[in-house]
């Protein structure tokens, strides 16, 4: 476990979070000790020691047994601080329940967390196509998918995720899912979102995760590819046309797309 200082935070949530360096509510690892992965938080943003990050998980963090579960399994994980945040995957979930969705799309699952969050929110028949290159993370999570009891609404697809994209528009799925997740690979957030936006109802959302980069998109440098791509999905973001917009300062930073 870490040995730097935790805020006052529940026992089990303190463990679960302290090694998850993209948690904006409680992971206490510094941007600077993993500086070329992005994590930490921006300038700008509520400092890793401010009361109020410990005010909002106390006051607004609402996790399943089963989904604290599976954040502790992570935690232990030697890559366990690329989760998402818990309290920006409850907003994930909620935002699904909004807007009644039933097909979702999440392009990065690690060990699945966020799409358990989302499947627990879906009806029965709903479905979560869930893409990543890596089986071995989900395999953490695919125990406690069944043991929540929502296994049959997460469609785990191992390949690249465009190509799975490429693979449900050929199949005459455009227009048919209520909202997507991007959280992978940073080079290609411009092939997500735009193949994403086709699959996505008028009226559905897309979130990009990690819009932020530990503030890295502030001054892009020449040989950062990843803080290159997403600084530029964000500047053309800002003018698209097709979509309304909201970037919060939640995590590592989020930005909400909503399809017209």
């Amino acid at each position: 476990g870490s040995k730097m200082p935790l805020l006052s935070v529940p026992k089990e949530v303190a463990v679960g979070t302290a090694m998850l360096g993209v948690a904006f509510a409680t992971g206490m690892l510094a941007g600077k000790r993993y500086p070329s992965l992005g994590f930490g938080t921006p300038s700008g943003m509520i400092g890793k020691n401010s009361p109020i990050r410990q005010y909002i998980l106390d006051h607004s963090l609402r996790e399943h047994p089963i989904l604290k579960k599976l954040r502790l399994l992570t935690a232990g994980h030697p890559w366990g601080r690329m989760m998402v945040s818990c309290e920006q995957a409850q907003l994930m979930a909620n935002l699904v329940k909004l807007i009644k969705g039933k097909k979702v799309i999440e392009i990065g699952v690690f060990t699945g967390y966020n799409a358990l969050n989302m499947a627990l929110v879906l009806p029965d028949n709903g479905r979560v196509i869930a893409c990543d290159i890596n089986e071995d993370y989900a395999k953490i999570g695919r125990p406690l998918w069944k043991e929540a009891g929502v296994e049959h609404k997460i469609d785990l697809r191992i390949k690249p995720a465009s190509q799975t994209l490429d693979e449900l528009l050929a199949n005459g799925e455009a227009e048919t899912f209520d909202f997507a997740f991007i959280d992978a690979d940073k080079e290609s957030y411009n092939e997500y979102y735009e193949k994403c936006l086709r699959l996505i109802k008028k009226g559905g959302i897309i979130a990009i995760d990690n819009v932020f980069w530990n503030g890295k998109v502030l001054k892009p440098r020449k040989d950062d590819l990843a803080a290159q791509s997403i600084h530029s999905l964000n500047e053309k973001l800002l003018r698209d046309a097709r979509v309304n917009i909201s970037m919060l300062p939640v995590g590592d930073g989020v930005t909400l797309a909503f399809k017209l």
